[in-house]
């Protein structure tokens, strides 16, 4: 099965090689559509559709994608992006290139496909649209909801009726008839009516079901010639209609596994002229059945309990089904490659039945029934040989070797004969054989432990080397080497590992254990010997390996001496990585069929073969370079090839440099605990660790301290600032102090100027015109200019003095601001040592706390040591007792084998009495014929002798007319037909009675013979 991933294309293959579906599955390709985002997550599919011809389908996802996929040109096409989900899909049948979508907001939209431009858009549905279906010319198109259906005209795309019902009764479904111009509706009521497309008339209403077996129907389907309404619902029956004769006609009654049918759809034929005889039935666990309603006979099936199918589409041409996944996905079906009951042409109507000897003809020879110019066998013929087969397998079955046989009923000897035919295992169950080649154990109470453990100090940074886009990956890659480091320590300083781990990984991320345990179970086979060496490669598997290459090819080992290319360049990179560099995917799994299915020996023999075929390209290497790309990167090279050469390489190397004399045979892991691995040199791997945990102490030291002293550091810097902070306000404060010094020294200078120009007043000049002044005027004048200076200065000295207390006052408050601030500095810096103090004092705690924990925890390792002690006792208590179990159902299966063998030694009697009986039956079958072939030759010699007489009489009459004198001989003539004819019928009546005895003799002589 190939699976195409559309991620953010828009246009691409649907396939990369040409399909080649099983029987089994019948799966052309698989579809998925992923985002590639940061958290990348899967765009589920919702609707399908198939155009026309059949040859060409359109998806649509819940995020409004729509996809068209032409499956004869091998392209998908991006042609609508709507951004909501679509409800239903359906092509328009005229204008080819054109689909209708209903999407989300309950309204339908036409897109052409080509240019991928809006043709129109219609509204009118207040629920979402579940069906659109369109009328076979194209014209017309139907669209229905939970509360109406509405027919639009595609010509204008306007909306031509609407149909109203009650609310209560609700619509299943309204569509057209095939090639016809009807419309049925369904409602959840179980009525179907049937209307006139132009008129809409209603021709007929269909009765209601007997209440035998009365359902409710929510599903419908017709055949192409529209005669046949099949219709299911919650229950295992079908009901088939016929429309023309408005009854129904026929109940079939589905496996008692079928509870509920979720889709029903006709699987068209080429050769039935539109009267489909086969019906597929999508029920409630996942599987779509297709039934002949005429035969009632199961032809085959799609779908599994693990890959239910959400629902499925027919192309019109009946060739491929299109199914969309409970997951999400689109699988393609071929129907060709699931049956051959399909598009077969009828026999030829003309056959010619040739008569054998009588000497070969017997009771058991098969008889052909002619009927309508169709050749029609029995049935009996195949089932017998059916039975037959069976029988044989049962026979055979005992003679199995009993050292090949696996767990889950599979046989080696037979994989391996299936593996060498088909060179894979199949898709669908090649898990389930590479876990039964292995025999893993499933310990899950084990590796739960492992992965209690947490991630290994060695992976922690494996994100850093390994930059996996995927997070689940890498958190599954991650968990698994660390359970494997965690299980042996060797296995944490491996630079190899996460390489050689990585494509189990990739293949098994869903289930954890099961990745664990086989890339453990590669690890102690089919890695023999690889760490005893270590840190250095494997020099002896390496050795080996060229060994068996100078054997086989000397040439091309001597032209990489000449190059100096040891087999550490030619060899190691291929075991290491285990051909996941040079191989894709597909190949990869093809080959560790293969090498699962051998001796752990065939990887070294892979790894030779695989230079072996590569020796063209590899003689044409000079330089080391190209050396080291050609075994890094994958190469134009059949692995088909390879893996023949493999099996070559292991019949004709010889014993004394074969590495399965050298490496010992599979060995699986054991059950409830896992082996111990200690096959590497201890005391490098103890010196490795204890190095590697002496640097990281120092480290985690050096860090720690790092961390003090940056602590340190900061709060230095911190007080720093805050004292360049004190002394910039200090210094801010001063100035402000000196200015308000100056300025008070400058005000008291001028007091004292004008104080002193006070003192020294000059005397007025008495104006000229003033010559009668008195000495007493003047001084009285003086007097009051002198009492006006001392106000003025008292005013100015009041003045200073208030701008005294106002500087004063804030001096004051500038100096109470300071002492506050200084107050709280000192408190930070107070509470600053408390804080140190409490932590310091908290840092002793946490190291006492933390050496009671550390001494709690190995008090519990303790316990849960002695606890496993307790357990694998009672698991060794219990594995005695499935052993005595192993042995009464041993003796019990043989009981069984024998009563099955005596129940086929009478099974064979009574298959020869029936033998018999048919012989017997067969025998008096024919003699019956006989006698009826006898009666009908006796009544064809009367006919005949009646024939004759009438027309001798026609002759008499005819000569009497013209001569009517001879009347008395015709009367004579008539009296002695008369007495001819009465002799003639005794004759026949005496025949017919010994014919009748003859008969009852050879009737009743078997009877006798049998009693």
């Amino acid at each position: 099965m190939q699976t195409t991933d559309l991620g953010n294309k828009e246009s691409g293959k649907i396939w990369h090689r040409k399909p080649s579906p099983a029987t089994r599955d019948g799966i052309i390709v698989n579809i998925i559509h992923n985002t590639s985002e940061y958290h990348p997550k899967v765009l589920r599919f919702l609707n399908v559709a198939f155009d026309g011809s059949g040859d060409c389908l359109i998806a649509g996802d819940h995020q409004g994608n729509i996809y068209v996929f032409d499956l004869c040109g091998n392209r998908f096409n991006l042609v609508q992006r709507t951004a909501q989900a679509c409800t239903a899909l359906a092509f328009n049948l005229r204008r080819k290139s054109e689909f209708l979508v209903a999407l989300a907001d309950y309204s339908i939209k036409c897109f052409d496909a080509v240019t991928k431009e809006l043709v129109s858009w219609m509204r009118g549905h207040e629920s979402s649209v579940f069906s659109i279906s369109v009328h076979a010319s194209g014209k017309y198109a139907i669209t229905t909801s939970s509360d109406t259906a509405q027919l639009w005209d595609l010509d204008t795309f306007q909306r031509k009726r609407k149909l109203n019902i009650r609310q209560s009764v609700g619509i299943q479904k309204v569509f057209f008839l095939p090639l016809s111009n009807t419309i049925l509706s369904c409602f959840k009521d179980n009525s179907i009516f049937a209307w006139e497309c132009d008129t809409l008339f209603c021709k007929y209403q269909l009765p209601a079901p007997p209440e035998s077996s009365s359902i409710l129907y929510r599903v419908f389907a017709v055949t192409r010639d529209g005669r046949i309404l099949a219709a299911g619902g919650k229950s295992n029956h079908l009901h088939l209609w016929c429309l023309e004769a408005a009854q129904l006609f026929r109940i079939i009654q589905m496996p008692t596994k079928v509870r509920a049918i979720r889709h029903l759809e006709f699987l068209p034929d080429s050769f039935d002229a539109g009267s489909n005889q086969v019906l597929g039935v999508l029920s409630q666990d996942g599987i779509m059945r297709f039934v002949n309603i005429q035969t009632c006979k199961l032809l085959f099936e799609i779908g599994s309990l693990d890959e239910g199918i959400s629902s499925s589409v027919i192309s019109p041409h009946g060739r491929y089904i299109a199914s969309i996944m409970e997951n999400g996905s689109l699988n393609i079906y071929s129907v060709q490659a699931l049956t051959q009951e399909i598009n077969k042409p009828p026999p030829p109507l003309v056959k010619v039945i040739e008569d054998l000897p009588k000497s070969k003809l017997s009771s058991s020879d098969l008889k052909v029934k002619v009927t309508s110019g169709r050749v029609q066998r029995p049935a009996t013929s195949r089932e017998s040989k059916m039975q037959t087969r069976i029988l044989k397998q049962d026979l055979t079955g005992n003679f199995e070797n009993k050292e090949n046989e696996l767990s889950d009923g599979l046989n080696k000897k037979r994989l391996q004969i299936l593996l060498k035919g088909y060179g894979e295992y199949p898709t669908k169950y090649r898990m389930f054989i590479w876990r039964s080649l292995l025999q893993l154990p499933e310990n899950h109470t084990a590796f739960s432990s492992l992965i209690d453990k947490g991630t290994h100090v060695a992976f922690l940074n494996l994100q850093k080397k390994y930059p996996i886009k995927s997070r689940k990956l890498l958190r599954v890659l991650q968990r698994t080497l660390s359970a494997l480091a965690h299980w042996s320590a060797i296995f944490s300083d491996t630079p190899y590992l996460p390489l050689l781990a990585f494509p189990f990984v990739k293949l098994f991320q869903n289930n954890q254990l099961i990745c664990f345990e086989v890339v453990a179970t590669l690890i102690i086979n089919w890695c023999q010997h690889w760490f005893e060496y270590f840190p250095n490669p494997p020099i002896n598997i390496l050795s080996m390996i060229e060994n068996i290459l100078a054997f086989h090819d000397k040439e091309l080992l001597q032209h990489f001496i000449d190059h100096d290319i040891t087999s550490q360049l030619y060899a190691w990179p291929l075991l290491e990585t285990v051909f996941s560099e040079v191989l894709t995917r597909e190949e990869w799994l093809k080959l560790f069929d293969n090498v699962f299915s051998n001796h752990p020996s065939f990887l070294l023999m892979t790894v030779v073969a695989y230079n072996v075929c590569s020796r063209a390209p590899l003689l044409n290497c000079k330089l080391k370079d190209d050396f080291e790309y050609f075994f890094h990167h994958r190469n134009n090279l059949d692995i088909n090839v390879v893996v023949r050469e493999v099996y070559h390489l292991m019949e004709t190397t010889p014993t004394d440099i074969h590495p399965d004399s050298m490496l010992d045979a599979f060995v699986a892991l054991t059950k409830g605990q896992y082996p111990v691995f200690n096959q590497y040199p201890k005391f490098i791997v103890d010196y490795q660790t204890q190095e590697r945990e002496r640097i990281r102490n120092d480290e985690l030291d050096y860090l720690r301290e790092r961390q003090t002293v940056e602590d340190m550091q900061a709060e230095v810097d911190q007080q720093r600032a805050e004292d360049e902070a004190w002394h910039q306000k200090q210094e801010l404060l001063r100035k402000a102090e000196e200015a308000r010094r100056e300025i008070l020294l400058q005000e008291e200078e001028k007091m004292i100027q004008q104080r002193q120009s006070g003192m020294i007043w000059p005397l007025p000049t008495l104006p000229a015109s003033y010559p009668s002044a008195t000495h007493t005027d003047v001084v009285h004048m003086r007097d009051q200019e002198i009492a006006a200076t001392a106000r003025d200065l008292e005013m100015r000295q009041l003045e200073l003095e208030s701008q005294k207390r106002l500087y004063e006052k804030n001096l004051t408050r500038n100096q109470e601001a300071v002492a506050k601030e200084v107050r709280e500095d000192v408190d930070a810096y107070r509470r600053k040592m408390d804080l140190e103090e409490h932590m310091f004092h908290k840092l002793i705690e946490t190291d006492q706390n933390q050496s009671q924990k550390t001494q709690k925890v190995i008090e519990e390792n303790l316990a849960k040591a002695e606890q496993a002690c307790l357990n694998a006792d009672w698991q060794i208590h219990t594995l005695h007792k499935q052993k005595c179990d192993d042995l009464q159902r041993n003796e019990c299966y043989q009981e069984v084998a024998k009563l099955l063998q005596e129940n086929r030694r009478k099974e064979i009697e009574v298959l020869n009495a029936m033998m018999a009986e048919e012989a017997k039956k067969r025998k008096e079958a024919e003699e019956k014929e006989f006698y009826l072939r006898s009666e009908k030759k006796a009544s064809a010699l009367s006919d005949a002798s009646r024939k004759c007489f009438l027309q001798q009489e026609i002759s008499d009459a005819l000569e009497h007319a013209e001569n009517p004198y001879n009347k008395v001989s015709l009367n004579r003539r008539t009296m002695e037909w008369d007495a001819m004819e009465e002799n003639l019928m005794e004759k026949v009546r005496n025949l017919r009675k010994r014919l009748t005895a003859q008969a009852r003799n050879r009737c009743q002589t078997p009877g006798l013979l049998a009693t």
